[in-house]
């Protein structure tokens, strides 16, 4: 399959690397890249146009990183795999986020070595280079404090070892999730897992793990051969276990720095992807596993972020958030991904970072709709009103929702025009029943209003505009006890006024005097004497 030879080529490439070229990348167009094609992935499933459009951006965000991209060989290597997700538009969505995972795997790979062959001359320049290393890697806050301290003091031995633990181990946990099978969750897994071995085969090669024996399991999974699939993954998942095993233990710190130099391996023949992986000389091993939550912990908290920044109005901030929360579940365990629901969540998630003006009702219902998938794959029975909050907001949100509470806030105008047109305003109790109505209408007035303004705002990227929509009352905590105020103060005011109505017209009160001849009644709108 066509496919397989696309990938089956990035991983030949990957193995053939020299990385031994100084100079500092373009860091901005890095991080411009990366944000394009995971935003091409995730936008696949739901639209082909918008992907497209993404990888317009990532081709413009290439064009201003390769200059600095110091190995010629990694460089084209990217520009054909960007190719190559280009022409997996046509096809199937996992074929193109397979790419995807490949060239951010060699953006890795170019980043590592050109920042650590810094580290090694001028240790004092890459600090912006290796904060940026260790977010890509998922190091946390406490293990990339350390990666810094490591680079800072002239340790780049120490610095490889931090960075080649994390990857290690995510090839690790992408090898373990990987079914043998042929479906796209399995081809996405091993491609996954290939992409971090592009770095970490640098730290050697213990266990027999190499490129060649991931391109056989792809060759294996794309033709369908699920006894030999089986029998290669079980190969990569002892040679994983071996490596992370190998890479346990730190280096000693060494006053001369380790270069990150890998001896040069000539590129196979495509037919043939059996080549040996480059190997660096005096390359430090690494230990354990990354610290920064990843799969469920780390979706609930990249949710729990995207739901903060949603409650003051930041819908960049949430849809920031939202995609770190659908790269966690792409690392979620074997039960999650194999649960009935796995697929449409994530499609949803990536629906809803498209969403303009992001409310916290909608992140509320990712949450309560991850919970749903957890009690799936557990084999418990789920929330139904949590599955009906999921389904509700995913129909009635964004711009939807502006639009039919800006209705209801013009239409909420039309009672209070019309008792003043039937009553005027010469009545005290007519006067306290229209303040009452006024205030119980106020929530949907503010929320058609402030809530319209601010999906407009954010659809316009004006953000003084798209913050409007914290003046509603739905937005946060703080707007509960201002809606009970209103309340109270809208039922004491109507009441009052009816009340009036009822003693003017002899209705309570004591014993009302004889009424008067209908000629000499008071109407409705008469303030009584």
């Amino acid at each position: 399959m066509n496919r397989f030879h696309h990938v089956a080529g990035t991983l030949a490439l990957a193995a053939a690397l020299a990385s031994g070229a100084a100079g500092a990348q373009d860091l901005g167009a890095y991080r411009a890249l990366a944000g394009s094609l995971e935003a091409a992935s995730r936008a696949r499933p739901a639209s082909a146009e918008r992907a497209l459009v993404q990888l317009d951006r990532a081709e413009t965000a290439y064009a201003g990183l390769a200059p600095t991209l110091r190995n010629p060989q990694l460089a084209g290597g990217l520009k054909d795999t960007l190719g190559h997700a280009r022409g997996a538009l046509a096809r199937t969505p996992a074929e193109l986020q397979a790419q995807v995972l490949l060239a951010r795997g060699l953006m890795r790979k170019a980043l590592y070595d050109q920042t650590l062959t810094l580290l090694a001359g001028t240790p004092g320049n890459g600090a912006e280079a290796v904060r940026l290393l260790g977010r890509e890697f998922g190091l946390g806050e406490t293990a990339g404090a350390a990666l810094a301290r490591d680079a800072g003091a002239g340790h780049p031995e120490r610095v490889a070892w931090r960075l080649q633990r994390a990857a290690a181990a995510k090839v690790s946990a992408a090898l373990k999730a990987t079914r043998a099978q042929r479906s796209p969750a399995a081809y996405l897994d091993l491609a996954r897992a290939a992409s971090w071995f592009t770095v970490v085969q640098d730290a050697g090669t213990p266990g027999g793990l190499q490129v060649a024996g991931f391109d056989e399991a792809l060759r294996q999974l794309t033709a369908g051969d699920t006894a030999g699939l089986t029998a290669s993954l079980g190969s990569l998942r002892r040679g994983a276990a071996t490596l992370n095993s190998t890479l346990a233990t730190p280096p000693r710190m060494t006053t001369q720095a380790a270069q990150p130099t890998t001896q040069v391996q000539a590129k196979p023949p495509a037919s043939s992807p059996a080549s040996q992986p480059a190997r660096t000389v005096a390359r430090p091993p690494a230990q354990g596993t990354p610290t920064r939550a990843s799969g469920v912990d780390g979706a609930y908290a990249a949710l729990g972020r995207a739901l903060t920044a949603a409650g003051h109005g930041d819908g960049e901030g949430v849809r920031a958030a939202l995609a770190r929360a659908h790269k966690a579940l792409s690392a979620a365990p074997g039960a999650l991904r194999k649960a009935g629901g796995y697929d449409e969540f994530l499609e949803r998630l990536a629906a809803a970072g498209d969403r303009r003006s992001p409310r916290p009702a909608d992140v509320q219902a990712l949450i309560a709709g991850l919970g749903v998938l957890e009690r799936e794959a557990a084999g418990e029975r789920p929330s139904r009103l949590d599955a009906a909050s999921a389904g509700v907001s995913r129909s009635f949100g964004g711009g939807l929702r502006a639009a039919v509470f800006l209705g209801l806030a013009l239409l909420a105008l039309v009672p209070l025009y019309l008792l003043n047109l039937a009553f005027g305003g010469r009545n005290p109790s007519w006067r306290a029943i229209s303040a009452g109505l006024v205030l119980l209408l106020l929530p949907v007035f503010l929320e058609g209003v402030f809530g319209f303004l601010g999906w407009l705002g954010d659809r316009l990227g004006v953000p003084l505009l798209a913050h409007a929509s914290t003046l509603t009352l739905s937005q946060g905590a703080y707007g509960v006890p201002l809606w009970a105020l209103t309340a109270a103060l809208g039922l004491g005011l109507t009441a009052f006024g009816f009340r009036g109505l009822c003693v003017q017209f002899g209705l309570l009160g004591g014993p009302s005097a004889p009424r008067p001849a209908l000629s000499q009644g008071l109407d409705w709108d008469e303030e009584p004497t």
